[in-house]
């Protein structure tokens, strides 16, 4: 309850002239209290009254401003809880960063080095060094690669309430390689603009941009999928494996095809390979033919935007033999070159592990046994508890606490195939079986 009125009334001072001294021992003023207690539920009930006739007011004198008024409070109030996790994500970040690589914020003047907790937002300014190189991806899982020596913007990273999103990047000058994957609506949009051109990239696809302000020479090259780009009042529409070229001083636009690049063999994806003495062990690398190509280069980096080249090595075959790596993780890819000096994009990167066998650390392996499920083979077998497994190149998450593991292959082509399963534990210590499966 809450006491909100209170009123005093004073009564005058009266004395009795009958009795001597009377004046000072007669009565005093009398004073009495009254006071009227209102509930909060009342003074809620006034407050709400009042503000209805503020409202009212504000709907007669200016009935447009009131509803925009509300529906952004209504808004407000209704998404918060739910947009929470969408907001958060609603910025573009780094998943991969090396060397130099720095971001200056769209309402700032100054530059910072950035980091994978640095979030991105529209009109924030990116630029990479000599060794840098920088990986983002946005809220609709685009990602955009920004090679060395680059200057790009963020240009969009929206998403809307029907699921469709919109990212963009502006590529100032260098180079930036974008992938697009599946979208939640047909509506969603991946762009990139550079010079006085603008790409659109459907889902699915890859391309990469090059553009050189002090040449005006710019291109842009499909990888995967389709792209549609817009170059002063020209249109046009880029195919995989085509490229388009032009000048923007004299506007001259060319569409040319490319080499496609070799499909990687060997080493497998995500293949450990065990030496007893890895620096000085041959690692055979192999891959499939490009009819156009006269000859091939392949480089082995220790990162994956193969900034840190291990290895290069151009041949005109489709296989070379490499040594002096220490152990570690490398990425290895090769681009077809034809005979007039032409290259292909680089081929997807594949990783493999160099491992140092321990002597004297071995770890417990065993296979129990295989089962064929149609052309799909399902091993199980057992290892040590927070042991790493490698079964064709493929690591295997099933993995118990007790050890147990179940694995089931890729579908089999019909024929006698060697499966073989690497085993590493965290003592170092390593191990490799090989089984034999046939499918009928």
């Amino acid at each position: 309850m809450l006491d909100c009125k209170t009123s005093v009334k004073t009564t005058p001072f009266m004395y009795d002239s009958r009795q001597p001294g009377s004046a000072k021992h007669g009565k005093g003023p009398t004073i009495e209290v009254y006071w009227t207690t209102i509930s909060y539920r009342t003074v809620i009930v006034y407050a709400l009254l009042i503000v209805v006739i503020i409202c009212a007011g504000a709907y007669v004198a200016r009935p447009d401003w009131l509803n925009r008024t509300m529906d952004r409070v209504s808004h407000s109030l209704g998404a918060a809880p739910g947009n929470a996790a969408a907001l958060a994500q609603n910025q573009a970040r780094f998943v991969n960063l090396d060397g130099k690589v720095e971001v200056k914020r769209a309402n700032s003047v100054t530059w910072e080095n950035a980091d994978y907790r640095t979030t991105l937002d529209r009109g924030d300014l990116i630029r990479t060094g000599d060794d840098g190189a920088a990986r983002l991806t946005f809220v609709d899982g685009t990602t955009y690669t920004v090679k060395s020596n680059s200057f790009v913007t963020v240009e969009q990273n929206y998403i809307d309430r029907d699921k469709s999103t919109s990212v963009a990047m502006h590529i100032s000058s260098g180079a930036v390689d974008l992938a697009t994957g599946t979208w939640p609506s047909p509506r969603s949009r991946a762009e990139v603009s550079f010079a006085n051109a603008r790409a659109s990239l459907q889902e699915n696809s890859r391309a990469a941009v090059r553009t050189d302000p002090s040449t005006n020479e710019n291109q842009i090259t499909v990888s995967a999928g389709a792209a549609n780009m817009q170059v002063g009042n020209q249109h046009v529409e880029i195919g995989e494996w085509e490229r388009v070229t032009f000048n923007q001083s004299s506007g001259e636009l060319t569409k040319t095809t490319v080499l496609a690049p070799p499909n990687l063999s060997a080493p497998l994806n995500l293949q450990p390979l065990i030496e007893a003495d890895p620096k000085h062990a041959s690692v055979h690398f192999a891959w499939s033919a490009i009819p156009e190509a006269a000859s091939y280069s392949l480089r082995v980096s220790t990162n994956s935007m193969f900034t840190r080249i291990a290895a290069e090595k151009v041949v005109s075959g489709t296989s070379v033999d490499l040594s002096g790596f220490d152990p570690g993780d490398y990425f290895w890819s090769v681009t077809a070159i034809d005979a007039h000096k032409k290259e292909s994009a680089p081929s997807d990167a594949f990783k493999f592990t160099l491992i140092s066998q321990g002597k004297s650390e071995e770890m417990l392996l065993e296979v129990d046994g295989t089962e064929l499920h149609g052309n799909v083979a399902e091993l199980m077998g057992r290892t040590e508890p927070s042991a790493a497994l490698i079964i064709n190149g493929e690591a295997v998450a099933d993995i118990r606490p007790d050890g147990r593991f179940r694995y089931f292959t890729q579908p089999l082509s019909r024929g006698s195939h060697e499966i073989v399963v690497t085993g590493q534990n965290r003592r170092g210590g390593t191990a490799i079986k090989r089984v034999s499966i046939v499918i009928p």
